[in-house]
């Protein structure tokens, strides 16, 4: 038994069950050992939890060099970011708590930065970037998430229930609401694609700093 293999099996399960199934006694009963043999190891669950937030931040690192347009660079890291999280959705709730921040996490936050400097070599700036690169790419994702788990058929069975409603219909057809009837009726159901948010997000800072 090692580090390792501790914080894979933590892994695996939050993957399967979600966070609340990660507990010592749970994690050793996966490695087949005592609880009280991990503690040679980690000292608290809340270690464990930061350990595995690090190892999912390895899984965002781009490997090799960044590509030369700072675009180009921010796509890539903001692809990975989304994909890690629809792989393992648990992380945006440790990142809600706040995880003491491991190598892994470091590299990854120093890649971002290094993608933007490509931009500006403003240090504000730089993590403004990177910030509001962040916020686009987890609300989208933990949409994505929820969607995912109501299925799209889940989606459009609630969003025909909503629309077949008594209250809902004379609402819409009141004429007080012009805009977000003729959306509602087209059927799409809140879709939304990322990478074209992201390229009008990357499109106004681009234009913000050509005009300083």
């Amino acid at each position: 038994m090692t580090r390792e293999a501790i914080v894979k099996a933590a892994i695996k399960v939050a993957d399967a069950e979600g966070l609340d199934a990660v507990s010592i006694r749970r994690i050793a009963s996966e490695l087949g050992v005592r609880a009280m043999s991990l503690y040679t190891h980690i000292d608290a669950k809340e270690d464990l939890l930061d350990l595995m937030y690090d190892e999912i931040a390895e899984e965002v690192l781009i490997k090799g060099e960044l590509p030369d347009d700072w675009r180009e660079a921010i796509f890539q890291i903001a692809h990975k970011e989304r994909e890690a999280g629809l792989r393992h959705p648990w992380t945006f709730e440790l990142a809600h708590r706040s995880p003491r921040v491991g190598p892994n996490g470091l590299r990854h936050a120093e890649q971002s930065l290094a993608a933007a400097a490509l931009l500006t070599d403003d240090p504000e700036s730089m993590l403004a970037i990177v910030t509001t690169v962040d916020h686009y790419m987890l609300g989208y994702t933990v949409r994505e998430q929820h969607i995912s788990e109501i299925g799209e058929n889940g989606l459009e069975r609630a969003h025909t229930s909503l629309l077949e409603r008594q209250y809902v219909r004379s609402l819409l057809d009141s004429g007080e609401f012009p805009h977000l009837k003729p959306v509602f009726e087209s059927g799409l159901y809140g879709r939304a694609h990322f990478e074209q948010g992201l390229k009008w997000l990357l499109d106004g800072i681009e234009r913000d700093h050509a005009e300083k």
